[in-house]
């Protein structure tokens, strides 16, 4: 009787579970993605109320519908200036903004918001004012000096921005001094900033350079274990993951030790970065600046420039896709560590073969759910000869389980003797007791590993299998989703049963057979707690991206079917197991 009321309590509590875990679906459920925002709240109350409301998605952009459309009609507005050079280069588009010289219009070609075909490119940069406000800027400090600001009109000597053709923005002070800033863009992503200033006055003047980046956190995705979204940069020698915009808010500004290698904010996919000058040590310094936006400056040492002499300092902005080779390739031409704005963790070593091996079998067989199941596959494959281990391990084991109740049962008031003598019996019949437990250590970093490749991989990013059209998002095959067609929009607090995929039921019925499988070894009402896992298991996980679903259903099958042949390896392993429940659940049935 006490079994069943246990195992009724455990059930509601079961269920008590799935029904909280509608707050979390938040949490791990990716947003159609927009262009980055931020809210322009005009007081503090204001400003504290809609941060509160703030919702964040996991691979980030706008939320909110209002601000959505808000950051439409800004844009349509900003963009519409003629003080704007036009930027145009192989992976990159948009404009720089000639009104303050500020790079605030940045789209990337290749990456649209949507797996929609008249989807727009994504934008990382939005001007200044506008909802979505994430722009970099170059500049001068100067005591007592009339240096360029928001509101200076720089001059072009050119239209558009290539990557064959720079263009140089300058002005004059009117007072001697003449600055200049000559863009370059390569063919992927990175911005390069010579920044001059040329002295004709008739005295020495004091000049600092700085370059920064301006964002607002109301875009940002969401900052969770796996993923650093947020303040990052290499310092010293050490990558910065640990600070959030949550720390700003608190520190107000946060200035890490170490030579600045690069530094900015980065999201899941996305990098806007600083580079200071190789043999440069600028000042680095994370600013919060109120209503939810903040800054990544880096302010080079101040210079004293005298008459009739020019000083330029060159910097660089990376503003573009977190793309492992892209990364990797600039960190081989000589930036810091690059490769560490995706943030592998401890496995990195791991991963990026991984990711490697990932891509190379996606090109060879042209669909992106087809390599996730072929790596899995293969890895899976790779480990067979760990499990094969596990397995003869613990069959042996099982072989001698009868002499070790024997040995426990002789020297139950002995316990040191107990030990002795099993220790003894291991010896004798050769078999190493932690011998299975190793195997199972051994392939918990290697599918971690293959986790987290397939988490933070921007390749997985709108890549279509079947009836997934983008398997970084949740399955859409679900109950919810068919209902919206015809207009029933589902309750957010039902969603955790209506949003329910395919995948997600495939991934509790695969695990829920590879348990019944693997008969467990515990009391009856244990076993009815465990049975219930798989499902439980199943709604946590329907939230997940489909790709990850993809490769836990797979690995599950996989699973099945050496879990069939080890057991015809070994059918001594399995008959023990099946005697022993048999067993167990005589015992039960006879107390009851």
């Amino acid at each position: 009787m006490d079994n069943q009321r246990n195992l009724i309590l455990a059930i509601a509590l079961s269920f008590l579970l799935l029904l909280g875990w509608t707050s979390a679906m938040d949490y791990f459920y990716p947003q159609p993605e927009q262009a980055l925002v931020e809210d322009r709240a005009d007081t503090p109350t204001e400003q504290a109320s809609q941060a509160a409301a703030t919702q964040h998605s996991r691979t980030g952009g706008l939320v909110d519908p209002a601000m959505r459309a808000q950051e439409v009609a800004d844009l349509k507005v900003a963009l519409a200036s003629p003080d704007r050079l036009r930027i145009d280069a192989p992976r990159v588009a948009g404009s720089i903004n000639l009104r303050g010289g500020v790079i605030d219009d940045v789209v990337l070609k290749g990456y649209n918001e949507t797996t929609r075909k008249d989807s727009d490119p994504v934008r990382i940069f939005s001007p200044n004012g506008t909802p979505a406000q994430q722009f970099a800027q170059f500049g001068w400090v100067g005591s007592n000096l009339k240096v360029p600001g928001p509101q200076t009109l720089w001059e072009a000597d050119g239209d558009v921005l290539t990557a064959d053709t720079p263009v140089t923005l300058t002005h004059d002070n009117g007072e001697g001094l003449t600055f200049s800033i000559r863009y370059s863009i390569d063919d992927q992503f990175m911005v390069t900033a010579e920044q001059k200033v040329a002295n004709t006055a008739g005295n020495p003047v004091v000049v600092q350079p700085f370059g920064l980046v301006n964002r607002t956190s109301r875009t940002a995705s969401e900052d969770l274990w796996i993923a650093h979204s947020g303040p990052i940069g290499v310092f010293g020698d050490t990558a910065e993951y640990d600070v959030d915009y949550d720390d700003l808010d608190e520190d107000q500004r946060i200035s890490p030790e170490g030579r600045t290698s690069w530094a900015g904010f980065t999201d899941i996919y996305w990098l806007a970065a600083l580079v200071p000058q190789d043999d440069a040590a600028p000042e680095t310094t994370f600013r919060a600046m109120g209503n939810e936006t903040y800054r990544a400056d880096m302010i080079y040492e101040a210079t004293t420039l005298p008459s009739g002499n020019a000083l330029t300092v060159t910097s660089r902005l990376y503003a573009g896709a977190k793309e492992s080779a892209v990364l990797d390739s600039y960190e081989d031409a000589g930036l810091q560590k690059f490769g560490l704005a995706i943030d592998w963790g401890w496995f990195r070593w791991f991963e990026k073969p991984m990711l490697w091996l990932l891509r190379t079998i996606y090109d060879a067989v042209g669909n992106f759910g087809i390599a996730i199941i072929a790596l899995t596959f293969i890895v899976r494959g790779l480990m067979f000869p760990i499990a094969q281990k596990g397995f003869a391990s613990m069959a042996e084991m099982k072989a001698i389980q009868p002499k070790m109740k024997a040995i426990q049962e002789k020297y139950k008031d002995d316990k040191p003797k107990q030990q002795q003598e099993i220790m003894e019996l291991y010896k004798k019949e050769k078999v190493n007791p932690v011998a299975g437990c190793l195997p199972m250590l051994l392939q918990i970093p290697v599918f971690f590993a293959l986790y987290k490749v397939l988490y933070l991989a921007i390749e997985m990013r709108h890549r279509d299998f079947l009836w997934v059209k983008d398997l970084s998002a949740p399955d859409p095959a679900n109950l919810a989703n068919a209902l919206s067609y015809v207009g029933i929009e589902v309750p957010q607090f039902l969603m955790i049963i209506f949003g329910l995929g395919v995948l997600a039921v495939l991934l509790g019925f695969t695990m829920w057979l590879t348990f019944r499988l693997n008969p467990s070894q515990m009391d009856p009402m244990q076993q009815k707690i465990f049975d219930i896992m798989p499902w439980i298991l199943m709604f946590v996980m329907a939230p997940f991206a489909a790709g990850l679903l993809l490769y836990w259903v797979t690995s599950n099958i996989l699973t099945l079917a050496q879990q069939k042949y080890l057991y015809s390896k070994h059918p001594q392993l399995r008959a023990s197991i099946e005697e022993e429940k048999q067993k167990k659940a005589a015992e039960a049935a006879k107390a009851s």
